[in-house]
């Protein structure tokens, strides 16, 4: 299982039209930001691939196991380039707040953020989204989303195949990965398709953790 809690979109989809974004404004703005255009033909390139490999691995006729693992490949390739660029030319020295509109990211939060003990509690709804992949929307069962300390989520899973024990207390749960996202999306493995994927989720605000949402489960495409 794979996911994102960071600044990089969820969506393959929209991580190609980002690095397109990025090849269009970078390099309008090449010169001012030092960015050299080997920088940015590698990342035209690595772009056109990941976006081949993704219709590849949705194409029902060219769908294979080996198919998928190439586009997973290709967009962690594609995620490592736009990881370094940021890094390399955005950052140092730092752009205006325009700049990272116009690259489709979060200007940078300069207001320490709030401590607090987080008291709400929160579970997930899934939905579809694709083969091999799920949405999760975040759902407050109680307290208030707009209270500093309930920002930010611990999501907890597990996948479990048919005829197996299912988890019965969200500490059973095995992997976790922190999001402050109110949607996000997890991509399963190729050989998860038909088990049951089972979540729960609690806030988390500096190390201090509210009470365990409900168990949710559902069934992987």
């Amino acid at each position: 299982m794979s996911q994102r809690s960071d600044w990089l979109p969820a969506s393959r989809e929209v991580i190609l039209e980002m690095a397109r974004d990025w090849q269009s404004v970078a390099g309008a703005n090449a010169a001012a930001w030092g960015v050299p255009r080997s920088a940015l033909r590698s990342l035209e390139s690595l772009t056109q691939a990941a976006g081949a490999a993704l219709a590849t691995a949705k194409n029902e006729a060219t769908r294979t196991p080996v198919a998928t693992a190439r586009c997973k490949e290709a967009f962690d390739t594609l995620a490592a380039a736009t990881r370094d660029m940021k890094r390399r030319y955005f950052l140092t020295p730092p752009l205006a707040d325009s700049d990272y509109i116009a690259l489709g990211l979060k200007p940078r939060d300069t207001t320490p953020t709030a401590g607090g003990n987080p008291t709400a509690q929160v579970t997930i709804e899934t939905y579809l989204v694709g083969r091999h992949e799920l949405g999760v929307k975040i759902a407050y069962v109680a307290g208030s989303p707009n209270d500093p300390a309930n920002k930010g989520r611990r999501m907890w899973c597990s996948v479990v195949a048919p005829g197996e024990a299912a988890p019965v207390r969200p500490e059973d749960l095995r992997k976790s990965f922190y999001t402050m996202r109110k949607k996000d999306l997890i991509q399963f493995g190729y050989g998860d398709s038909g088990k049951t994927a089972h979540f729960a989720v609690r806030i988390e605000n500096n190390g201090k953790q509210g009470p365990w949402g409900p168990m949710v489960s559902a069934l992987i495409p």
